[in-house]
């Protein structure tokens, strides 16, 4: 398997799961596979962070109002790979309960990742919500 295919293997497994969860109100997986090192910065629907701990807290701040994902689908646009940088842009579909009531939104979302001791990591996150015709 080649990068590019590693890659999107990775976006469409490891980091799919991930959001879903983080959609069910767990925010633990996306967690895991942000990066650890600085710099790290979110801009993105909900909040924005520019630091680590500032992105765990954010998370975890969104992860607790949304519960009961019922669907969650990522439309790649684009992304490519070059060496251990890459990044993708795509909407996020997804339905979902938000404060407790049903929502479905579409999220058009640029990140960034870097490879870290062999693993993809997320380092950038740009989101903004858009009409679910998007």
């Amino acid at each position: 398997m080649n990068d590019r295919e590693e890659f999107l293997t990775w976006v469409h497994t490891s980091l799919a799961r991930a959001e879903r969860a983080l959609f069910n109100g767990d925010d633990g997986p996306r967690r895991a596979i942000w990066s650890s090192e600085e710099p790290v910065s979110v801009l993105g629907a909900w909040r924005n962070a520019t630091s680590r701990s500032e992105l765990v807290e954010a998370f975890d701040a969104v992860a607790s109002s949304f519960s009961n994902c019922t669907d969650y689908e990522f439309d790649l646009i684009s992304f490519d790979v070059r060496g251990d940088m890459a990044y993708t842009v795509g909407y996020e579909r997804v339905a979902t309960s938000m404060d407790g009531a049903p929502r479905t939104f579409t999220l058009r979302a640029t990140q960034v990742y870097r490879r870290e001791n062999g693993d993809w990591r997320v380092v950038h996150r740009h989101a903004d919500s858009i009409s679910s015709a998007g």
